[in-house]
């Protein structure tokens, strides 16, 4: 346990812009590239069911499980009022919730702990592994525990401090394409009840509101780390 906390509190060097540059692109082919980005999802969709499970909790609502499917999509089932406030900040917590782990993580790299955030990743993989209500989204959890935990327990420093960054680009750039996508599938009417329209159910402001109110969170989140990280 010692040896565990001398790693997780170690401070990580700081990266050259050179290095910044070479995450940030890493980050953006996994977002960009068609193939990648059918892998790589995955680890959107568990940061978005996360986040609607972490809100459920923290409005007093019961978190029932979590379901993560092969085609990216996931299901996040709690129990309460089915109106109310509680349930509005749940279903707004998913679109956010990638953006804003990003920026949070962000702050972590910009303060020199990345590897302590890559731990924190892992502690927040290992809550959500209790709620997983499938054998997929058991797997799933579990791949993406074995990739961070490998990093950060084999790579030399300033590796692990590069695969961080590559995570926290990765998390800031994919939340507004998920928007996006939601946007598209919502003109195809092939999501009609998506959380942008089950806020619009519960709020009676149009789901193309709440799809502006997810893209602009994600945005700031985006610009905000890029000033943290990029000296």
């Amino acid at each position: 346990m010692e040896q565990i906390w001398d790693r997780v509190t170690a401070p990580s060097p700081p990266l050259a812009l050179p290095w910044l540059v070479g995450t940030a692109l890493v980050a953006l082919v996994l977002v960009g590239q068609r193939d990648a980005w059918r892998v790589s999802r995955h680890a959107v969709t568990i940061a978005h069911e996360g986040a609607h499970g972490v809100a459920a909790l923290l409005t007093g609502r019961r978190l029932a499980g979590i379901r993560l499917h092969s085609d990216t999509s996931g299901v996040t089932v709690s129990r309460g009022h089915p109106t109310g406030p509680g349930m509005v900040v749940t279903a707004l917590a998913g679109y956010v919730g990638p953006g804003l782990l990003g920026l949070g993580a962000a702050a972590l790299l910009a303060a020199g702990h990345a590897i302590g955030m890559l731990w924190a990743v892992l502690a927040l993989l290992a809550l959500l592994l209790l709620q997983i209500r499938n054998y997929y989204g058991l797997w799933s959890v579990l791949a993406t525990g074995a990739v961070v935990f490998a990093a950060t327990w084999w790579l030399p420093a300033q590796w692990q401090a590069g695969f961080a960054h590559v995570v926290v680009w990765f998390l800031l750039l994919a939340a507004p394409r998920t928007v996006a996508e939601l946007q598209a599938a919502r003109r195809r009417r092939r999501s009609p009840d998506s959380d942008a329209d089950q806020l619009a159910r519960l709020t009676g402001l149009p789901g193309l509101v709440w799809v502006g109110v997810f893209l602009a969170v994600d945005l700031a989140a985006l610009v905000l780390a890029v000033r943290w990280l990029v000296p």
